[in-house]
């Protein structure tokens, strides 16, 4: 197949999924009534900057004080604008909508790079859940990573350096993107070298500088403590994949120490057992950019199923990716068991409040991915796609 004939059928799927999804989101905007969650708080915690407030400790809202990066500031900062002081909340959710299918495009032309079977997209479209994160909450999770499919549809063209800023700028949304990172640090080093790595973490990093500047230069205690708050309290209330956790098990720091142990466990078995069998360049584009993607997918995944707790917005860090994952990554598994834990992991996140039983379920449908990817997977069982296109 020609490239200028790929690239057409790539675009074309590509806008057939963006229209479907207009159909959708048109629906949702229309006749489901948009719910106040945490736009009002995100209003007034950027209204303290307007104010000339730097000291991050001082920017508040009703739900607590501010713990997002300094991107999170300036992007809620011009969507206050755009609102009339945020007052215009039909506007925001029309912009939001205009964020979620840029990230359903986005996401879909990753997966036809990839050359992934079409029957995949359709997945991307199915939650009632992620559609209501984005178009009736109003949350900057969604935000976040749209910049980081952004990033990867860069690097998946060897455009490192622009995807390089574009990926620090998701973190400057949300810190969840850092669940990318090593993944992402491998592909680096398998992809571009030792020299070229370091040049681009250095990007990443004066990216997260400029961003933070004007805080840090105030007060560069404040901004480091609250933007990458790493030892928050989580409140077992809004727990959606731990309530079947007594509340006393909950909140012991013991917990977590083990959770991030396990995770770092996770990426090191998954180095051992699938990433560094991997190619992630050559003549054979869409093997290159499946092999990347499930790199960068299964990092993520793997930090998302040993979290220390999962709120019903954290949705939107992994669905889109789940699809993918369990088609090359988890190609052990029955599709009847793949099925399953696409429905399951939906289920959990769209009962509400969430239930020990649902959690449970929840948590039991990620971790089969988590072993599936680590101890079953990876090099030993090769993905279809690489055997198909040999066979070609």
């Amino acid at each position: 197949m020609s490239s200028a004939k790929r690239a057409l059928e790539l675009l074309s799927t590509t806008w057939a999924l963006v229209a479907v999804e207009l159909v959708l989101c048109s629906y949702t905007l229309f006749r489901v009534r948009y719910t106040e969650i945490d736009w009002i708080a995100y209003m007034q915690e950027v209204e303290g900057f307007l104010a000339g407030e730097l000291n991050y400790e001082n920017l508040k809202g009703d739900t607590g004080p501010l713990v997002y990066p300094a991107g999170f500031v300036y992007i809620y900062t011009g969507l206050r604008w755009l609102t009339n002081g945020g007052i215009n909340i039909w506007t925001a959710q029309c912009i939001f909508t205009g964020l979620y299918l840029a990230t359903v495009g986005t996401v879909a032309l990753l997966y036809r790079r990839a050359r992934a079977p079409p029957a995949l997209l359709v997945c991307l479209v199915l939650s009632r859940r992620v559609h209501s994160i984005f178009i009736l909450r109003l949350f900057n999770d969604g935000i976040a990573m749209l910049l980081a499919y952004v990033a990867f549809a860069c690097f998946t063209s060897a455009r490192w350096e622009v995807g390089s800023v574009i990926y620090s700028l998701a973190v400057g949304v949300k810190m969840n993107v850092l669940l990318f990172a090593p993944g992402l640090l491998h592909v680096y080093v398998a992809s571009l070298g030792v020299t070229r790595t370091i040049a681009n973490l250095a990007i990443c990093a004066s990216v997260q500088v400029l961003l933070g500047a004007p805080f840090l230069l105030h007060n560069w205690q404040s901004y480091v403590k609250k933007a990458f708050e790493l030892n928050r309290v989580f409140t077992y209330t809004w727990s959606v994949n731990l309530k079947f956790l007594p509340e006393s098990v909950f909140v012991d720091a013991r917990i977590g120490v083990a959770l991030l142990t396990l995770t770092l466990l996770s990426w090191m078995m998954l180095w051992r057992t699938a990433w560094r069998h991997r190619t992630y360049a050559g003549r054979d584009r869409a093997a290159a950019t499946s092999q990347m993607l499930a790199t960068l997918f299964e990092s993520n995944v793997a930090g998302v199923a040993l979290s220390r707790t999962l709120h019903y917005q954290f949705y939107v860090w992994f669905f889109h990716q789940m699809p993918f994952l369990l088609w090359h990554s988890c190609s052990n598994l029955s599709r009847v068991a793949r099925v399953l834990v696409l429905v399951s992991v939906e289920i959990g996140f769209n009962v509400y409040p969430s239930t020990a039983w649902s959690s449970a379920m929840l948590e039991s449908s990620l971790l089969i991915v988590l072993y599936s990817m680590t101890i079953r997977g990876g090099a030993a069982s090769p993905p279809p796609l690489t055997t198909a296109v040999k066979q070609r």
